[in-house]
């Protein structure tokens, strides 16, 4: 056994999970500490290559290949979140005594004459009920490994951000006094991030980076080597795999764009979400852009534009979009794309320029919120029409059962079709509108459709769901 107990000295730990933390949106911070951040640490306690001072650095690559650990710490319900007031500090002005501004409109920043204030949002700090972190990996580690790791451990002095002093202590046995235990499980409720092969080199080629190019390397540049793996928290039973579910990425658009700009505002989704992966993460897996696929039995990411249909003043404007993956997909590749996309602000494409970000748990507008797509509903209604998947026009309850079995749905009972929106507020678009530029035009149709038990979204569609055409919203029984 490998055991690495943190000591939180001053009982509490801040850390800015996913980057959220300088647009002040984040709402819970990170706990357990991430397994990632504690190697982070070890990495700048006593650098890597020919800026080792007192180790080797072959410990440091001796923990990346390591298996996911088991951490023990205060399960979620006894941690306590605090979210961070924002405050101001002097702005860090380059060449300021050579080139001091003069003059009333001079900004002053409280005893530092002439300077602007620059406004920090520090994010979360949470307080456990215990300041106690211990990482155990079940492997033997090498006396040298386990000399090089306690050196290391010894030269740390915060984990997270400054604020978080910790006390790092190696040794091959679990302390008695440790808490409940995070436990690796595919069916756990929680992801939190882990090494994999390469982190270390990549830390370092982007500590490099930074020495040549100064504070100008935001660390968004760095290649995100992490992986995030499913974890089962204190107090939660073992169980068997759940059946898979899709995993979804939401974020919220502004101001509204106009429900016609469908086809554009998935596109240009689409191309921010590899654009932002490419520069942030790497080469965006098939599963993202669709090409490299060998067969027809797969499943795409879909590109959604989520528009106010089902209200009394619904206008079919479009406030927000989701990022839909397989249920196949691993955990990892959800988070990859969240830090790909958290400085994404601006979506622009023909007809449109709007703002947007990751949505931050707020409950309006109610169309960009995960719980107004979600269900579960025995019925749904298109808010965008579906297209037919071949250019067959007459529809059957066959045909439409067959759309739900490629989109991952159970067979509806019955089904209504309509060339006119079925939902107040749902989205009548030209052929124009619907067909792509040198591809086959398809016929396309409003669809309700009703289930024998209640269905969870996102329901999308159709021949051409991965644009977010066929997106359906949930109809309250006795509803239209």
């Amino acid at each position: 056994m490998l055991a690495i107990t943190a000591e939180l000295l001053h009982g509490t730990y801040r850390a800015d999970p996913e980057g959220l933390a300088h647009t002040g949106h984040l709402e819970l911070g990170e706990w357990p500490p991430a397994p990632l951040r504690l190697l982070a640490a070890l990495v700048a306690a006593d650098g890597t290559g020919r800026e080792c001072r007192h180790t080797d650095g072959t410990e440091l690559f001796f923990l990346e290949g390591c298996e996911p650990p088991t951490i023990y710490a205060s399960a979620p319900d006894r941690v306590w979140h605090q979210r961070l007031q924002p405050r101001y500090v002097a702005k860090a002005q380059p060449g300021f005594a050579r080139d001091k501004p003069t003059g009333p409109e001079i900004a002053h920043h409280a005893e530092y004459v002439g300077r602007k204030g620059a406004e920090i949002r520090p994010g979360v700090r949470v307080a456990p009920a215990s300041p106690r972190v211990v990482y155990v990996w079940n492997v033997e580690a090498p006396p040298a490994v386990f000399r090089g790791l306690a050196t290391r451990a010894a030269r740390v002095g915060y984990l997270g951000c400054a604020d978080s002093p910790v006390k790092l202590t190696v040794s091959s046995a679990l302390p008695a006094d440790a808490p409940g235990a995070f436990v690796p499980d595919q069916a756990g409720t929680m992801t939190i991030a882990v090494p994999r092969a390469g982190v270390v080199s990549a830390m370092v080629a982007h500590c490099e980076h930074w020495r040549e190019m100064g504070p100008s390397v935001h660390r968004s540049q760095a290649i995100a080597l992490r992986n995030f793996v499913r974890y089962r928290p204190p107090g939660m039973a073992a169980a068997s795999a759940p059946e898979l579910e899709p995993l979804i990425l939401w974020m919220v658009l502004e101001p509204a764009v106009s429900g016609r700009r469908v086809a554009s505002v998935a596109a240009a989704f689409k191309a921010a979400v590899l654009d932002h992966y490419q520069r942030h993460v790497g080469d965006p897996p098939p599963v993202l852009h669709g090409h490299g696929f060998g067969s027809e039995d797969y499943e795409l990411a879909r590109y959604l534009a989520l528009p106010d249909v089902g209200g009394e003043r619904s206008r079919g404007r479009i406030h927000g979009l989701a990022l839909w993956l397989p249920p196949e997909s691993a955990d990892s590749l959800l988070e990859e794309c969240r830090l790909a996309l958290r400085n994404l602000r601006t979506l622009v494409g023909p007809g449109f320029s709007a703002t947007c970000r990751l949505w931050a748990g707020e409950e309006r507008p109610w169309a960009s919120t995960p719980r107004r797509w979600q269900g579960p509903s025995r019925r749904w209604a298109t808010a965008f029409p579906a297209v037919y998947e071949r250019r067959k026009r007459q529809l059957d309850l066959e045909t439409v059962a067959t759309w739900c079995a490629h989109a991952g749905l159970p067979a509806p009972t019955a089904f209504r079709a309509s060339r006119a929106p079925l939902l107040r507020g749902g989205v009548d678009l030209v052929p124009a509108e619907v067909n792509r530029p040198g591809r086959e035009a398809k016929p396309y149709s409003h669809l309700e459709l009703l289930f024998d038990e209640p269905v969870g979204g996102p329901v999308v569609i159709g021949g051409a769901r991965q644009r977010g055409l066929g997106l359906c919203a949930p109809v309250a029984q006795g509803g239209g």
